[in-house]
């Protein structure tokens, strides 16, 4: 009888039929640490391949244009402005993937300590609420203002990159 008992225990699914099902082999595969290194480097790959292709057409039409026209800055200007603007947007960008994890386990921390504190679940749920717009506010204006920052020491910079290879290599500067 111990023996019949024992023989019907494995009558479980066999686990390929477990696996199958897409939404279960999407949440195993979402829950590993690899998938979602591999998802934050492939990510930064495509934006570093994006400003890279970015920066390449802005100097090649930086070069076309101070051949073409006088020796003004304006595209000089102009070239360091969108330089600029694509080395802030890239910057919030990889701030934003610092600052969101960060966010979250500052969130949950301040409501687990209120819980722990006595408060009801009504006034968590307000006071989550309010939390949830306090740090969203302040995590956006940081990034703006860091964005800020980023943009316009880039375009300072560039500007001064631009005009002296400009002058120091003549109208036909080279930037590849």
């Amino acid at each position: 009888m111990a023996e019949n008992s024992i023989e019907e225990e494995p009558s479980s699914p066999p686990s390929n039929q477990q696996n199958s099902n897409p939404s279960m082999l999407l949440l195993k595969l979402m829950s590993k640490r690899r998938t979602w290194v591999f998802l934050f480097v492939s990510v930064y790959t495509v934006l570093l391949s994006l400003s890279w292709n970015l920066l390449k057409s802005v100097l090649h039409w930086y070069e076309v244009q101070s051949s073409a026209s006088s020796s003004s800055g304006w595209p000089a200007m102009y070239a360091s402005v969108l330089l600029g603007v694509a080395f802030g947007v890239l910057s919030m960008v990889a701030a934003l993937a610092v600052a969101v994890p960060a966010t979250l386990v500052t969130w949950i921390t301040v409501l687990v300590l209120l819980t722990f504190c006595g408060k009801p679940r009504k006034t968590l749920v307000v006071e989550g609420k309010k939390l949830t717009a306090e740090i969203t506010g302040f995590v956006v204006k940081v990034l703006i203002k860091e964005g800020n920052i980023v943009a316009a020491v880039c375009a300072v910079l560039g500007y001064f990159a631009l005009v002296g290879k400009n002058k120091e290599g003549g109208q036909n500067a080279d930037f590849e």
